[in-house]
């Protein structure tokens, strides 16, 4: 019994740190997955009628703000609880923390599995994509597991001396909330998003290859006597006439699924303060600066004198630079009484730019819509660099 205890702490620690650790890759991937469901939750609630349903909006409203926030910590907790199974440290707290971890992440992968509304749960963040089936059956497994080791917990002896597991539990606290700082500062290490190093923005806003569309059929709603009905071209009814039926709507039904027939980059179009569409023109540059900046809410000194000097040499080159927000009006005020104030300002989709950056601002260097490179505000001095040798 006791060798089947360790086997299965072994598995379940070692997964659990594995999937915080893939998540500390992205913690803002994370915050945004979550913000999904607070939505698909508040916007159920808002069409029912639960005593509760006011409080419980509010209550997601809150953590919905505060995404960030909770996604930081639930990443840090998988890490931590992980690390505390596999030393077997104070088993008592971390065997119930991890049977309330996993009961609330088998909700979660059941919610997103029954709803139909996710196609990512995002428990292995975007690096790891899968199925809400494949996570709800995973989770399944998983309460299985921990619930057999939450009832063999006094079977699960520390690894290492007390001073020693606590030494090392310190330390993991530490990294579990270290490295999320220097992805979120610094941008992630691996970057599995679209818009990563080496791809062309305009291909990857191409539908995929093997891309298999939706198949859909023409539903007609009609008005029979009083009482709707719906049909298609191929069923119409046989007393149709123009006498009993009176057209109300018309629609498109999709009768089966289709596969892969998103692209990899959508809503990203730039547009300026006539609307005009711009994206094109942009990305066929021979070089180009996109400064991803989606609002003005941080420290604008923080990085404003280093890009105006990437400004200088990109300038000094002939390589056109363009800031792309979502707040149009309050950044051109901003750089308006100063030598940015001539950088063409493009307006973009919201969801386009927090998937494009994952600071705020962050800055690309791209050759014909390919992304040569891109770097957190806090890597500006990185870009100078990379500008000031780019055509030389």
């Amino acid at each position: 019994m006791k060798l089947t205890v360790n086997i299965t702490r072994f598995i379940v620690g070692v997964l659990f740190i594995f999937s915080g650790m893939v998540k500390a890759n992205d913690p803002l991937g994370l915050s945004y997955k979550m913000q999904e469901f607070f939505e698909a939750w508040n916007d159920s609630l808002s069409k029912g009628s639960f005593f509760l349903n006011g409080l419980l909006i509010h209550v997601f409203d809150f953590f919905h703000q505060h995404s960030l926030a909770l996604s930081i910590g639930m990443i840090a907790i998988e890490i931590i609880a992980g690390a505390a199974l596999l030393l077997g440290w104070q088993m008592k707290i971390f065997s119930r923390l991890l049977l309330a971890l996993i009961i609330f992440f088998t909700f979660l992968t059941g919610y997103a599995l029954l709803s139909g509304k996710f196609k990512n749960c995002g428990c292995f963040g975007d690096c790891i994509p899968i199925s809400p089936l494949t996570s709800f059956l995973k989770d399944i497994l998983l309460t299985l597991l921990i619930a057999f080791l939450f009832f063999q917990r006094k079977k699960i002896n520390p690894l290492l001396s007390i001073r020693s597991n606590l030494l090392t539990m310190l330390a993991v606290v530490v990294f579990s909330f270290g490295i999320q700082w220097y992805m979120l500062a610094y941008l992630p290490v691996w970057d599995c998003l679209p818009f990563k190093v080496g791809n062309n923005i305009s291909e990857q806003m191409k539908m995929p290859a093997d891309a298999v569309p939706d198949s859909t059929v023409i539903t007609f709603v009609y008005d029979r006597q009083g009482k709707k009905v719906e049909f298609t071209s191929q069923n119409f009814p046989a007393d149709f006439n123009d006498s009993l039926y009176k057209f109300v709507d018309r629609y498109d039904k999709v009768v089966r699924k289709g596969k892969n027939n998103e692209p990899p980059i959508k809503g990203f179009s730039l547009s300026g303060i006539t609307d005009e569409d711009s994206t094109q023109i942009v990305l066929s540059q021979p070089y180009a600066l996109l400064l991803f900046c989606m609002d003005l809410s941080g420290s604008v000194s923080a990085w404003q004198n280093v890009f105006t000097e990437i400004y200088n040499a990109a300038k000094a080159k002939n390589i056109p630079v363009y800031i792309v927000t979502t707040r149009m009006d309050q950044v051109i005020k901003a750089f308006a009484g100063n030598a940015l104030k001539e950088i063409p300002v493009f307006k973009c989709d919201y969801t386009a730019i927090r998937t494009a950056a994952r600071a705020n601002p962050c800055l690309y260097l791209l050759k014909k819509g390919t992304i040569l490179g891109k770097w957190s505000y806090r890597n500006f001095d990185k870009a100078f660099k990379k500008v000031s040798s780019t055509l030389n």
